[in-house]
């Protein structure tokens, strides 16, 4: 490591300076990301196939720019819903999300942690933290992409493994692979998600396979940090649920129904935009764009996002909500709901799938099938078969490429 930060002033890195670099998703890496903290920099890890030109742009976004003290990383969100954005997360921040994560989760030296996902995004990079505070090992991946990759993982020896995976991630093992994912039922300890969704469906499916494994549905973003977790193979499997708050951090919901976080993991603001960090950071709290409410356990569930709802004859419809009930249907394989002009109620519901023959679904089996789960008004008007549907590369439904 002395090495690293020795070269990294050699090429003229200085203390509280923004420094731009490539998620390689190796060792390399990691060594950069930690030499950049240990001599007072500020690590800005950007994607592996990023253009030179657009790294240059960055770099120069911020070539200027004064973080407030203690800021560590500079991350960019997804933008799914709107523009990325830089978000500043603190070093208190992240010994808070390691320390949440190991009292939640259980970390231990003992554990062999699968990293499968970019390592310039929180979804991944918090894992680190927990992995590297309790002495446990770390087993990089590119990603889920080459599943035989992720089995070798598996095959490592010692006695538990775990990982965290994106929803779309866990079905696609549970569509293609799953007898052989449940071969080690008795060595995976613990499965986390996050990051969107997860269909009930797949909840249960893996529940069922893994019987002895704690499954956990995390609540976390990269303004929020880590800030809930519910074990989802506790009997009860509850749909949409996200358990209790973590150590570090606290949630309410507003009077408009809005999910508002407060804690040691919240983000410092966004890098160089103070308007835009007002807008949801204010007097220590974060007004998140998700929409839930707490129940009598004190668990957090979330009922959609503010960005996502879509009007339809006057009422305020979650698409989350129609795509769990669509993707439970024996042949959809994955779907998005969008809301489209019509000339009779303004809006309707459009769903676009992909089913896993390849062939036409009856349009109103589908819209039957949903009938029998939903209210009238949730069910989507018109129904049309894709060969895929939008995801960003963390698996997130990628609804700003669908907007008209």
């Amino acid at each position: 490591m002395d090495e690293r930060v020795a070269e990294l002033r050699s090429e003229g890195v200085n203390c509280g300076q923004v420094v731009c670099f490539r998620n390689t998703q190796d060792l390399g890496f990691l060594l950069t990301y930690f030499a950049l903290h240990m001599m007072g920099a500020v690590a800005l890890p950007l994607e592996s196939d990023i253009s030179d030109d657009k790294m240059h742009e960055i770099a120069k976004r911020y070539e200027s720019f004064v973080p407030p003290c203690d800021v560590a990383d500079i991350l960019f969100t997804t933008g799914t819903t709107g523009q990325s954005k830089g978000v500043m997360v603190s070093h208190t921040t992240i010994l808070a999300n390691g320390e949440n994560l190991i009292a939640a989760h259980g970390f231990t030296a003992d554990h062999v942690f699968i990293i499968n996902g970019p390592l310039n995004h929180i979804g991944s990079l918090s894992k680190i933290y927990p992995v590297m505070m309790q002495g446990g090992t770390l087993y990089l991946l590119e990603s889920m992409k080459d599943l035989n990759a992720f089995f070798a993982a598996l095959d490592y020896p010692c006695k538990k493994v775990a990982t965290f995976m994106v929803p779309t991630s866990a079905r696609i093992l549970l569509q293609l692979a799953k007898k052989r994912l449940g071969s080690y039922a008795n060595k995976i300890d613990f499965i986390e998600t996050g990051a969107a969704p997860m269909p009930h469906a797949d909840m249960l499916a893996l529940c069922e396979l893994l019987p002895h494994s704690r499954l956990f549905n995390t609540y976390a973003s990269t303004e929020t940090g880590i800030i809930s977790t519910y074990n989802f193979n506790d009997g009860r499997c509850l749909s949409g649920c996200l358990g209790k708050a973590m150590k570090h951090s606290s949630f309410h919901i507003t009077d408009s129904g809005q999910v508002a976080c407060q804690g040691k993991t919240l983000m410092v603001g966004y890098a160089a935009e103070m308007e835009r960090t007002r807008e949801v950071l204010r007097d220590g709290v974060l007004y998140t764009a998700d929409n839930g409410f707490i129940d009598e356990e004190g668990m957090l569930h979330l009922t959609g996002r503010n960005d996502d709802v879509i009007n339809v004859g006057g009422f305020k419809i979650s698409p989350t909500e129609v795509e769990d009930v669509a993707l439970s249907h024996p042949n959809i394989k994955d779907c998005i709901c969008i809301g489209v002009i019509s000339p009779i109620t303004g809006h309707a519901l459009k769903l676009l799938y992909v089913s896993h023959d390849g062939e036409e679904i009856n349009k109103r089996d589908i819209a039957r099938f949903i009938n029998a789960k939903l209210e009238r008004h949730k069910v989507p008007l018109l129904y049309e078969r894709v060969e895929e549907v939008k995801r960003t590369f963390n698996g997130k439904l990628d609804r700003k490429g669908y907007h008209e």
